[in-house]
């Protein structure tokens, strides 16, 4: 397996490890060259975006990867690698060795349910131009991967929590908030879960939309309680939602309310979650210690994370 990374964020980091034994060859693209040189320091091959040869080198890359794993978000323009490089890419696809593409998307686009379960059937309904801009990057690769033949496995995630990036750390800041919207529920995913659902696609060259969340929906409040009870710490108290309190983006996530189902990933890939609630993963990184995670793991938190999480 030849391992090419569109993006090399929190999780097609986790990803990549997990994948590390059987690849003959990893290679990620970095906005800057300065983040593509702490890559090279790290053993992984990197193109910087921001130098004059990165279409060339990007083409090769294409050319002799086999597994191809996209983790960039679009904008209002798209996807930025198809927006950039979409010839490329497809003359790549077509005429390369590419067996698998993963493209990690979201269980947002989903839209709001009122709490109601969605699965992998469920058509998409963005209610946010994020999640629209979403729903037409996946139709975008989608079609790349048709063009060609090649499966692709479209990884709607959930919230994302690990190392570096979980109530703990809000905690530990002060910054730990306890909002309250009645009925409000939604799914959550561990990074380690991310990495092994991942690998278990590319390893299977499996195709389709594959729902990465854990078993458990639940309240945001939660999760915040839980862990202030592991800390040692007073539960933060409740705060009414107060949506003229919120960011836009803030808006996006309170606005929505879901209950997500996954079982395409043990019927199809066969993969059992390490973590198949908050619980087992937030005990897991307060005992094991790994919860404040490494500088990598808290500079790869999303905006949204900084801003909501507890």
């Amino acid at each position: 397996m030849r391992l090419l990374l569109l993006g090399y964020g929190y999780s097609a980091r986790a990803s990549a490890a997990a994948l590390s034994g059987s690849v003959a060859s990893i290679v990620a693209t970095a906005r800057t060259s300065a983040k593509a040189a702490a890559l090279s320091d790290a053993g992984i091959e990197a193109i910087a975006l921001d130098c004059h040869d990165a279409g060339q080198r990007l083409g090769e890359a294409l050319r002799q990867a086999t597994h191809l794993l996209v983790s960039a978000g679009p904008d209002s323009g798209g996807d930025p690698f198809l927006v950039r490089s979409r010839d490329a890419i497809r003359n790549a696809v077509t005429f390369g060795q590419l067996a698998w593409i993963g493209y990690y998307s979201t269980v947002g686009v989903y839209g709001d349910t009122g709490g109601q379960w969605v699965d992998e059937a469920t058509p998409p309904a963005p209610a946010s131009d994020r999640t629209r801009w979403r729903v037409l990057a996946e139709s975008a690769w989608a079609e790349v991967g048709r063009d060609a033949g090649v499966p692709i496995a479209l990884l709607r995630l959930a919230g994302i929590y690990g190392p570096g990036r979980n109530a703990f750390v809000n905690l530990a800041r002060g910054t730990a908030k306890r909002l309250i919207r009645p009925g409000q529920v939604f799914n959550r995913i561990h990074v380690a879960d991310i990495a092994g659902v991942t690998a278990a696609a590319a390893l299977r060259t499996a195709g389709g939309v594959f729902n990465v969340s854990d078993d458990e929906p639940a309240p945001p409040q939660d999760p915040i309680a839980f862990a202030a009870e592991l800390m040692g710490l007073p539960v933060p108290p409740d705060m009414p939602f107060d949506p003229k309190e919120l960011s836009p983006m803030a808006l996006t996530f309170w606005g929505e309310s879901r209950r997500v189902g996954n079982a395409r990933l043990r019927a199809d890939l066969g993969y059992r979650l390490l973590y198949p609630t908050y619980r087992e993963g937030l005990r897991s990184l307060w005992e094991s210690g790994t919860w404040e995670g490494s500088a990598d793991d808290q500079s790869d938190a999303s905006p949204r994370f900084k801003r909501i999480e507890g």
